[in-house]
């Protein structure tokens, strides 16, 4: 597998533009190619918008969902390169698993690379899983694998089932109701560079299918993980599905449960009760 160490971090605009501008007449598989990053620290004024958006407190450690924003340009520079199979505009994300080895402190010098994997079947397309390692000192201290759904796409042939499920208990206990306005998407976008379209407007979600703008995903995921700072490990397991897309603007409840080893939670619409994500959270063995 090739890998390639980049000297800066990809300009995000320009790779969604790029994406987008050659987004049609992809195929073929998975890239056999890694990216990464070596030296990265966090950035503190990031950080501190991160928090804010996020509702995490400020500490002396990362946020458990941070890695995933240092990983994130290493991932859509692989995505937004033509010899990706899939057209990164409109990809949605289904699953987001993070193992975390430990805590993460705020001023470590940390190496980040990115590759993809298992290019799978879904019921409304296909599948590929973008992985992440973040090391510190040599040592492996936070691993992500991100699940994208294309909607429509064709896998290869033989490829297996996509694995985008995750199992929790009846959930009855409401720990928090959220008022998401319509501008949550791209507050978070600001802070993320995550500028996936489907996330931006509603004019601009409605060209890739959806009624209205989406929240992120993993913002849905951070801020359900927010609610519970102060009573997770550092070492964690934290695997949720992102079920149906959380339409902006929106009202929605956060239940939870404290289970062995950790808690099952839930993102659901307040009036419908739609589930929009599903998750464990679990110590580390």
């Amino acid at each position: 597998m090739a890998r390639t160490v980049l000297s800066e971090t990809p300009a995000l605009p320009a790779l969604f533009a790029r994406a987008t501008l050659s987004a049609r007449g992809r195929g073929g598989d998975l890239p056999d190619t890694r990216l990464a990053r070596e030296g990265v620290v966090a950035d503190p004024a990031q950080l501190a918008d991160y928090a804010r958006v996020c509702r995490f407190p400020l500490g002396d450690a990362l946020p458990v969902t941070f890695p995933h924003l240092l990983a994130f340009p290493l991932q859509v520079a692989l995505m937004a390169d033509r010899a990706f199979p899939l057209a990164l505009p409109g990809l949605v994300h289904v699953r987001n698993r993070i193992e975390a080895v430990r805590s993460i402190g705020v001023g470590e010098a940390l190496d980040v690379e990115v590759w993809a994997e298992r290019f799978a079947r879904h019921r409304g397309g296909a599948t590929v899983d973008l992985r992440a390692s973040v090391s510190a000192g040599g040592e492996e201290v936070w691993r992500g694998r991100s699940t994208y759904l294309a909607r429509g796409a064709q896998p290869p042939e033989g490829a297996p089932d996509a694995d985008v499920d995750v199992e929790v208990g009846v959930l009855d206990r409401i720990a928090a109701q959220w008022q998401v306005h319509d501008d949550a998407g791209r507050r978070y976008a600001k802070v993320s560079g995550d500028v996936n379209p489907i996330h931006l407007s509603g004019l601009t979600a409605k060209a890739f299918g959806f009624k209205r703008a989406i929240a992120h995903g993993m913002w849905v995921k951070a801020r359900a993980l927010a609610a519970l700072s102060g009573r997770l490990p550092d070492a964690v397991d934290v695997d949720v599905a992102f079920r149906k897309p959380l339409l902006l603007p929106s009202t929605v409840l956060l239940a939870t449960e404290q289970v062995a080893g950790g808690w099952d939670l839930a993102v659901r619409n307040a009036t419908a009760g739609t589930e929009h994500l599903l998750g464990t959270v679990r110590a580390r063995r």
